[in-house]
């Protein structure tokens, strides 16, 4: 995994309170690797989620420091989102 995606790690968790996601998320950052939020937090995983989020390392970087809102992103084509709708916009929440 690269140097980004690990600081993303970090950076989420601090974002995230304990518990807060039901269900999980998987962040794939194109050319970078993936990232699994739960509700143990977040960790560099490739593994399967319910939703799955696909973004170039720029737009997942802004998602990640507050500065792009992921239903934003979304709806700007910047952001793909393939599974469980709800738990994407409930991710939305909890990083907002």
């Amino acid at each position: 995994m690269s140097d980004k995606v690990n600081a993303a790690v970090d950076a989420l968790n601090a974002r995230l309170d304990a518990g807060a996601m039901e269900g999980s998320a998987k962040f794939v950052v194109r050319g970078e690797g993936a990232i699994i939020i739960d509700a143990a937090g977040a960790r560099v995983c490739d593994g399967a989620a319910d939703v799955t989020l696909t973004a170039a390392a720029d737009v997942f970087q802004a998602i990640v420091e507050g500065d792009l809102d992921p239903a934003a992103a979304y709806l700007s084509g910047k952001l793909d989102v393939a599974g469980d709708m709800s738990v994407a916009m409930q991710l939305g929440r909890v990083l907002n």
